[in-house]
């Protein structure tokens, strides 16, 4: 009989790393078991992941640590089985513009152009800015960080369904509904009303944008979402693990 072959687990260079983390806040201030943990994420993310630089951009080896770093960072918790349904991760200079259509229910076709920071497509690649990722880089905890909002994204739509809700047990479901609907439906009256809110206004387009924009929130400034919406902020400790810049 055949036996396979184990084949080791991905690794990346132990100076590599060091640079990488010491040059990527949410990074840095991980203790060094999650730091540990999200080393070995991130070098499965490289070795799955094909990372695609356009538009005459070149990345080195550091940046491409750090992407798959920074993509990895939601799957601390969650795990590996957070990277299924996708292969590459597409990288332009800048912001990109994609043509949008839609048709409205008097079947009149709308259609126009956006400058994303970032797209990620339900079965297809995560698409990200550099430019935007540097300048989360270079403020952290300003309430930012495109690259973990379009890998809620990717998180979200597991269980077939772009929703605002990942995959959970099914006894956690139930509560993560609720409690998300809850804050959904206050947050957006609170727009709506024109009232200034501490979170993202772009959280209120819709339910999966939601959950992508609380997101970027608890990793980013988890003080402001636990001030705004504490069900929320709990529910997502709990599903990304404690925030590396929680007090």
């Amino acid at each position: 009989m055949l036996r396979r072959l184990r084949r080791p687990a991905p690794s990346v260079d132990e100076a590599l790393w060091r640079a990488v983390r010491a040059g990527t806040p949410w990074v840095s201030a991980l203790d060094d078991a999650r730091a540990d943990r999200l080393r070995g994420l991130a070098a499965r993310f490289l070795h799955q992941k094909t990372i695609t630089p356009l538009a005459g951009l070149d990345l080195d080896d550091s940046q491409r640590l750090q992407l798959a770093a920074l993509c990895s960072l939601p799957l601390l918790e969650f795990g590996e089985a957070g990277l299924r349904g996708w292969s590459q991760l597409i990288v332009y200079p800048d912001a990109f513009r994609v043509r949008r259509t839609h048709t409205d229910a008097a079947g009149v076709l709308h259609e126009w152009e956006d400058d994303l920071a970032g797209e990620a497509w339900d079965q297809g690649p995560l698409i990200l800015s550099w430019a935007d990722v540097q300048a989360d880089l270079a403020e952290p905890d300003a309430g930012f960080c495109v690259v973990v909002h379009e890998m809620a994204h990717k998180l979200d739509v597991l269980d077939g369904e772009l929703d605002g809700t990942p995959p959970l047990p099914d006894a956690w479901h139930g509560r993560w509904a609720r409690d998300f609907q809850r804050a959904y439906d206050d947050f957006c009256m609170q727009v709506d009303l024109g009232r200034e809110t501490a979170i993202d206004p772009y959280a209120a387009e819709a339910p999966e944008e939601f959950f992508a924009v609380v997101t970027e929130y608890h990793f980013s400034a988890p003080e402001v979402l636990a001030g705004s919406m504490p069900a929320v902020a709990e529910h997502l400790r709990r599903f990304y693990g404690p925030s590396p810049f929680a007090a």
